[in-house]
């Protein structure tokens, strides 16, 4: 696989030439400063790649592989009759790209809440700090702090009464603390939603349930995979995270048949997959080697983490070390690799696949920094570390049976 990391861009507190020393050659960046539904410009995108491969000459080679993410407007993913024109936005986005040479565009289709945690820091005894999801403090947070009319039905009452006995013994700072983290925005983005409007931002998607997300979102690949794949660009959908609905919102990228239902929808192969084993990993019901295998050639770009979960019903989970978590990793790896021989031997263009070690500790010197949740260069070191031994030691052992 083609080594990366995900760049926040020149504010990361990680610097391109930390992304060089581990030994990467592609950078996964996106252009959080320009607004959501906003074409991404041929200026702007050449200024990235300039300054991502400013020093070319004299290091190590990095090039911008890997856009994460081109965030598709909630106008699209609420199917409102002005998804017309930020429609025609992402395809002129795509265009820009092309014309400066990158061919692969991640996204997703996650209504409101990109991505969510209640947990920042979660410390683990030898004292390094990781990310964590507790559907009790979730449930907290939805039916005591926001409030959420009608958010009773989503939790049983031994929960509804845990998170109320558990609301009883926080503090204000820790309610705020629960709040910010919830309300997190997009990695890179330094903007977070807020409690006050919050609630009106649910509330647009009031008539849209399953049905209604699943149908916006292949009207939307409809339109722009076609163009995709006139481009040579490959587009791929981030899986839902966590796999579940969260506040009354529909998920529709979470399991296996979905991915499936989402292909066929658009069946080109611009119409991809981002294979996030985090994010499928948490569900038990997800065979990752088994999607892999069945769904290889519409994975274009693929992140590597591992969670464990904490309780049987997959509620409850929190990021594990890459190699030592509910994820078989030594099997995902051997599915991937089979695949990039597939495409080899296929003679495809694209036959080395992207990678990005996902989601890692804070640890070591990097407990005194300030770096985005998740993103620290210590931890995804490590984690690079182990996944490149572990590629290695895969492809010897096929190459030598």
């Amino acid at each position: 696989m083609i080594q990366t990391m995900r760049w926040f861009g020149p504010n990361d507190p990680v610097s391109l030439m930390d992304i060089r020393q581990a030994g990467c050659s592609g950078v996964v960046t996106a252009l959080h400063q320009i607004p959501v539904g906003d074409v991404w410009t041929k200026d702007a995108i050449r200024e990235r790649i300039s300054l991502v491969e400013a020093g070319n000459e004299r290091y190590t080679s990095l090039k911008w592989l890997v856009v994460e993410s081109l965030p598709v407007h909630e106008h699209i993913k609420k199917g409102l009759p002005s998804r017309g024109q930020y429609i025609e936005n992402y395809k002129e986005s795509l265009r820009n790209l092309a014309a400066e040479g990158i061919r692969t565009v991640c996204y997703n289709f996650m209504p409101v809440l990109d991505w969510s945690r209640t947990d920042l820091s979660y410390t683990f005894p030898e004292g390094h700090k990781t990310l964590r999801f507790v559907w009790e403090d979730f449930a907290l947070f939805d039916l005591y702090i926001l409030q959420r009319p009608g958010a009773e039905a989503d939790y049983d009452e031994q929960v509804r009464e845990s998170a109320r006995r558990k609301l009883q013994g926080m503090s204000p700072a820790d309610i705020q603390g629960l709040t910010n983290t919830v309300l997190l925005g997009l990695p890179g983005s330094e903007e977070a939603f807020e409690l006050a409007n919050f609630q009106e931002l649910l509330n647009a998607y009031a008539a849209i349930g399953d049905q209604e997300l699943r149908e916006n979102l292949y009207y939307f690949v409809g339109q722009v995979a076609p163009v995709a794949q006139e481009l040579g660009i490959n587009l791929c959908i981030h899986p839902d995270d966590p796999p579940r609905p969260l506040l009354g919102l529909p998920r529709v990228v979470s399991t296996e048949a979905d991915l499936v239902q989402l292909m066929h929808a658009c069946d080109i192969r611009a119409n991809g997959i981002t294979f996030c084993t985090g994010s499928l990993g948490v569900r038990a019901d997800n065979d990752l080697p088994g999607i892999i295998r069945r769904l290889g050639d519409r994975i274009h770009f693929v992140h590597l983490r591992t969670t464990k979960r904490e309780s049987e019903d997959n509620r409850n989970f929190h990021e594990a070390p890459h190699l030592d978590g509910d994820v078989d990793m030594y099997e995902v790896v051997k599915a991937l690799h089979q695949e990039e021989l597939r495409r080899e031997e296929a003679l495809y263009t694209d036959n080395l696949l992207p990678m990005r070690p996902d989601h890692g500790f804070q640890m070591l010197d990097d407990l005194h920094k300030k770096t985005y949740p998740g993103y620290s260069m210590i931890g995804r070191l490590k984690a690079l570390a182990e996944l490149r031994g572990l590629e290695m030691s895969v492809a010897r052992s096929v190459q030598d049976y």
